[in-house]
């Protein structure tokens, strides 16, 4: 009896677990239903937050429920599966890893790399020769097992999180940007014979993204922070690594990060992808330039 009350009073100084998640203790409740809702399921609405059965039933809004549709907070469409993108993107690495296990040909034309061979052999390709698809390939492609081990398993564990609050198409522009930004610092600060590949930079484009979204959140930071104090150390202390494609991500990701999490509401979609827009232009001035250095 006596542990049976301790139990009880222990439950009832805790907060309320989420309605849709109940191991998420959370203060928040519907202000239309009532029910305890965490920050994954809390919908703006004019006043507090509602649930999104109530956004869905629309009922009392004066709009049509497609009008009050579940949002993430970014913004984005909740989906049934938030770790889909996730899953087709790891799938996307692990499909091109196999063809380049099985043919090691297709290695040298999905590689970033600037112009080779050196001058005066001819003929020449690369970036610089028009090649500029390499920016997008090597993003996804891996030679070794344990460096697209260490990239999914990244992928996996930051991917999921963000896709979940952003949505799909704002994870997948923030992904695909911030990879191409490494490849493009690369491109510009390595030497234009050296080859780069992998999934690293858009990854670290992850972690800016989390480290921003975890301070949004309030939530605390000290592991995403010592996680990427130890995947600097690797970068800066392991020779063969283009670290280039690891800051250029790192920024690029955290800047798109933060216009994805703090857009004003009224001009979100502005914002967002207002910010997407401006870091891709950088990405073609920065490769324009390189190439104007190179021919």
């Amino acid at each position: 009896m006596d542990d049976q009350a301790a139990d009880s009073a222990q439950d009832a100084g805790r907060a309320p677990g989420c309605y849709r998640h109940p191991d998420r203790g959370t203060g928040v409740r519907c202000t239309r239903c009532e029910r305890p809702i965490c920050p994954e399921c809390m919908v703006d609405a004019s006043v507090g937050f509602q649930c999104p059965e109530c956004v869905r039933s629309g009922g009392g809004t004066g709009h049509a429920p497609s009008a009050s549709a579940p949002r993430t907070l970014a913004g984005g469409s909740v989906a049934a599966d938030p770790r889909l993108v996730t899953k087709i993107l790891i799938g996307i690495n692990l499909a091109v890893f196999l063809a380049v296990s099985i043919q090691s040909s297709l290695l040298n034309d999905f590689v970033l790399v600037g112009t080779w061979p050196p001058a005066p052999f001819l003929p020449t390709q690369g970036v610089a020769e028009g090649e500029w698809y390499r920016l997008l390939t090597s993003m996804f492609t891996h030679e070794e097992i344990w460096h697209i081990g260490f990239n999914m398993l990244g992928l996996w564990w930051l991917g999921g999180p963000l896709e979940q609050h952003l949505g799909r198409a704002r994870y997948l522009a923030l992904y695909l940007i911030s990879g191409l930004a490494g490849g493009a610092l690369t491109y510009l600060l390595a030497a234009g014979t050296s080859a780069s590949l992998g999934a690293s930079g858009a990854v670290f484009g992850l972690f800016g993204a989390t480290a921003v979204l975890m301070r949004r959140l309030r939530q605390d930071m000290r592991p995403i922070i010592a996680l990427l104090a130890i995947n600097l150390v690797f970068t800066f202390g392991w020779s063969g690594i283009a670290w280039e494609a690891h800051i250029g991500g790192l920024v690029a990701g955290a800047v798109i990060g933060y216009a994805m999490v703090h857009a004003p509401r009224e001009r979100r979609a502005l914002v967002q992808y207002g910010t997407c827009a401006v870091v891709l232009a950088a990405v073609v001035l920065i490769t324009l330039l390189r190439t104007a250095q190179l021919t």
